[in-house]
């Protein structure tokens, strides 16, 4: 049964410098299971860098990481993934010349014990997590390359949860589709939210927030302005705290907030 009183990630007091300019300062932010917490904020203005210290692009200054409860020492991608940490990309990172099997084990293929590739076992493993994923999804065969926006989305998501990732981080996971792809991604988010895995989601779209997300962060200039649910604040208090730094009544300030107000 999954915990839903402990966060699956909480980031305290996240610090990182480059070249003595502070791209993000005494971030804290945290996800629970089936949860969508939103970053948000102008380019720049640290969400981005904050949560590639998660993914283990980047090693954190100061602060500390903990996952499930207990502290988490990242400090490379690799470690990421160990914590059931995965990062879809705006890029995809798919291989588009090969079918959705050979995509989602890709680098991690299945073989016989003859020491050939196991087809059949990779397909059936593959049919049996897009079927819960996408049961919609029927394109096989087909080369990645073939398929839509939103099918592409299946896959590298089905990618990261074949190999039972917990925490998603997705990067504009709707740009560049049409109405039709972005309504099925938001179809996939909300299954992954009835499986119990928390979903950390970088958007500039404040439509897509709204309606995907159960709570949003907002950073500006490295710190983080505020927290908020998103039943909690209207759109336009969102806009505000991204542009302004302005904390509405019904948002948490954090100390991008108190700096901003001074």
């Amino acid at each position: 049964m999954t915990d839903h009183t402990t966060p699956l990630v909480e980031m305290n007091n996240i610090s990182i410098s480059f070249g003595g300019i502070h791209a993000v300062e005494n971030a804290s932010i945290d996800l629970f299971p089936g949860e969508v917490v939103a970053l948000l904020g102008h380019n720049g203005a640290g969400k981005s860098t904050l949560i590639k210290i998660l993914s283990g692009a980047y090693r954190r200054d100061s602060g500390d990481i903990r996952i499930n409860g207990d502290p988490a020492d990242i400090r490379n991608p690799r470690d990421a993934k160990g914590f059931g940490i995965e990062t879809i990309y705006q890029t995809l990172a798919v291989a588009d010349n090969v079918d959705a099997a050979a995509n989602l084990y890709l680098g991690r293929e299945l073989q016989t014990r003859w020491g050939t590739l196991d087809d059949a076992a990779m397909e059936a493993k593959t049919r049996e997590v897009m079927g819960r994923l996408n049961p919609n999804f029927k394109r096989f065969k087909e080369p990645v390359k073939a398929l839509s926006g939103g099918q592409r989305q299946s896959v590298a998501i089905a990618r990261a949860i074949l190999f039972n990732a917990r925490i998603l981080i997705m990067d504009e996971p709707t740009a560049a589709l049409g109405p039709q792809e972005t309504a099925q991604v938001g179809e996939l988010i909300k299954q992954l939210k009835r499986e119990g895995i928390g979903i950390f989601l970088i958007s500039h779209d404040i439509h897509d927030v709204f309606d995907l997300a159960d709570r949003v962060f907002v950073m500006k200039n490295g710190l983080v302005v505020g927290s908020a649910r998103t039943e909690d604040v209207t759109k336009d208090e969102v806009l505000g705290m991204i542009i302004l730094g302005k904390c509405p009544p019904g948002a948490i300030p954090g100390p991008g907030a108190m700096r901003d107000a001074r």
